[in-house]
């Protein structure tokens, strides 16, 4: 059985959906990290933590008790300068370690960032696709409804009696 004009209408615009974007890239997989950078991210994560504020904390409270109330051996006496210098030592090179940290992180934010925009580009052509097949679907729809109308006004117009009473 040949296939009428309005099947081999649709079967020529008919949409065969492709993909033309590159693939999703893991941010975590694209390049492993160095030896340095993985020391960086661990002190910087031990710096920033709340274990290391009250563990210091301890530590500055413990110094400055025991130089202010020892009668017999005060090792760094008032006005700490020893603790003075200790701290200005540790935040001359936590200083750095962290920002290096904060830079390889700024730059796995980057590319994060254009991750999400190609995610977000090709998700926008899926749903183009998905729209331009949404309305030939519709388009499709009219038709046979089109067609069908024809069709059962014909079917009326065979069984309705003729018009002038005479037998058909």
């Amino acid at each position: 059985m040949a296939a009428t004009p309005m099947v081999e209408k649709w079967k020529n615009i008919r949409i065969h959906h492709s993909h033309h974007h590159p693939r999703v890239r893991n941010v975590n997989e694209i390049a492993p990290l160095t030896f340095g950078q993985r020391v960086a991210d661990q002190f910087a994560n031990m710096m920033g933590s709340w274990t290391f504020i009250i563990i210091q904390t301890m530590v500055l409270i413990v110094w400055v008790t025991i130089n202010v109330l020892a009668w017999a051996w005060r090792w760094d006496p008032y006005p700490f300068i020893l603790l003075n210098l200790a701290l200005s030592f540790q935040a001359a090179y936590a200083a750095p370690i962290i920002m290096m940290s904060q830079n390889r992180q700024a730059s796995k934010d980057r590319v994060q960032a254009e991750n999400d925009y190609s995610i977000n580009v090709k998700a926008e052509e899926e749903v183009k696709a998905i729209m331009h097949h949404l309305e030939q679907q519709d388009e499709l729809m009219i038709d046979i409804l089109h067609h069908l109308e024809t069709q059962h006004k014909e079917m009326l117009d065979k069984l309705a009696p003729p018009a002038n009473g005479a037998p058909g």
